[in-house]
């Protein structure tokens, strides 16, 4: 051990605790202590190359380590202590209060010893996104199976679990292809991932990785809370249909199947991990987010209409927007957000930026309103005597793409065309970048009509 005194004050109650060298783990009371300087000298011993890299390999997780705390704790302390978790009693979480020392060598003790957890992780993640072939997954899946029909099963999980523990680690002492008269080996124990080698560093990775996907899961749930905390109007009949679904389905609860019930949540993850669903899921969402958009979206805006309107006879009025790729523009940022397209490009003498036929000429320059801002509330045109814009509703796109018969449109409703506005896709191939391309979406809005009065 390095000379404590030299650098630390030790009270006359208090003494060191000395290191046993011959441990390999970190414990809790262990604190890296710095060197003291070396004096000048005129010759010394070199090193030899495994020492220098396992040294070099320890310092650098030694740095990375105290970087990794000194951001996560670079923070102002607040001016008076507090309980933000509201607990009652010494819980787990306030065991010890908040330390540097403590962290540090907390960290370096889960990080040499989380590595069991994520070898379970990986194994987990590997049969459920069928990383390890079809028959592996099929073979839990079967399993699973069988535990839903026979659930008694659940009660020998334990013994199961420590059988396969046995049975691994006898074969590990005395291996099959072992002499009978040798010796037996060494019996498995558990190894920790020393400070600064590759596992240690792979440990890190992981807890890494894990960290991120906690926030990434936390970011996308926190925008569904706004429903469940009475912040918007989806709060009251969200809490009203629970209330009514609960009542109805508490008599037929003693009637449900339960075997079949967790046997398809059980399994259902397999399914929507395997390769071919994952192929299809994106064309079921983007299918379903455009049967909402013409299906469940007319509904509530059929809700909305005033007795008048509902009583009046309707009708859709079109709008079509016109877009250019340029590559002068491909890394700028443009008004529609992709970047590349933008109706700058449009050519001279072409159709216009937004136009009320679908040719991109006739009545082009009857639009009034702010022509680069937002379409659904900024653009309008005059109608025929009588026609009024209904106006609980504004302009919405075609998400379907239904003026391209077997063609459809993209997510955003565009419909791609080549340089002259022909050969519709809803993906254009690469060669149309330089040859040139173009696309257009349809708009639409209604419209009702009210008799005008005839003047007496």
């Amino acid at each position: 051990m390095a000379n404590l005194e030299s650098w630390v004050h030790i009270p006359p109650y208090a003494a060191p605790i000395v290191q046993n060298s011959a441990e390999d783990s970190v414990t809790q009371t262990e604190i890296a202590v710095p060197s003291s300087p070396a004096a000048p000298q005129t010759t010394r011993e070199k090193p030899s190359t495994a020492h220098s890299k396992a040294g070099s390999s320890s310092f650098i997780a030694g740095n990375f380590t105290n970087a990794v705390i000194s951001a996560a704790l670079n923070a102002p302390t607040p001016v008076t202590p507090s309980d933000p978790r509201k607990t009652e009693g010494r819980l787990l979480s306030t065991r010890d209060s908040l330390s540097i020392p403590i962290t540090a060598v907390n960290f370096r003790r889960f990080v040499s010893k989380s590595g069991a957890v994520f070898w379970l992780q990986d194994r987990v993640e590997e049969i459920i996104f069928w990383r390890k072939g079809w028959k592996v997954t099929v073979s839990w899946m079967a399993a699973y199976s069988f535990i839903c029909y026979f659930p008694q099963l659940i009660l020998l999980l334990p013994h199961l679990i420590l059988l396969c523990i046995l049975y691994v680690t006898y074969n590990v002492r005395y291996p099959s292809d072992q002499a009978e008269d040798a010796p037996a080996k060494q019996p498995w124990k558990p190894t920790e991932a020393r400070e600064g080698s590759s596992e240690w560093f792979a440990n890190l990775q992981a807890i890494q990785n894990l960290m991120g996907f906690y926030a990434d899961m936390y970011d996308n749930v926190v925008p569904f809370l706004p429903h469940l905390s009475h912040a918007n109007r989806s709060s009251a009949p969200l809490l009203t249909f629970l209330v009514a679904s609960g009542l109805l389905v508490l008599p037929v609860l003693p009637f449900l199947p339960l075997r079949p019930i967790f046997l398809v949540i059980g399994l259902a993850p397999f399914i929507l991990t395997h390769p071919t669903t994952q192929r299809v899921i994106p064309t079921i969402l983007d299918a379903s987010r455009k049967i909402y958009y013409t299906t469940v979206q007319r509904i509530i805006d059929n809700d909305r209409l005033d007795d008048v309107v509902w009583s009046a006879p309707l009708k859709d009025v079109e709008l079509w927007e016109n877009e250019r790729w340029s590559t002068a523009t491909a890394g700028q940022s443009t008004s529609s957000g992709d970047p590349g397209w933008n109706k700058s490009n449009l050519k001279r003498g072409e159709r216009k930026g937004w136009s009320r036929r679908r040719d991109g000429w006739s009545e082009a320059n009857e639009l009034g309103g702010v022509l680069d801002g937002d379409i659904r509330s900024n653009l309008t045109f005059t109608l025929e005597p009588g026609w009024h814009f209904v106006n609980t509703e504004d302009w919405r796109a075609d998400m379907v793409g239904s003026w391209v018969p077997g063609v459809g449109a993209d997510q955003d409703g565009w419909v791609y065309t080549n340089d002259v506005w022909n050969e519709p896709c809803t993906k254009p191939p690469e060669e149309w970048k330089l040859r040139g391309m173009t696309r257009r979406r349809r708009w639409t809005r209604r419209i009702y009509y009210i008799a005008p009065e005839t003047p007496l």
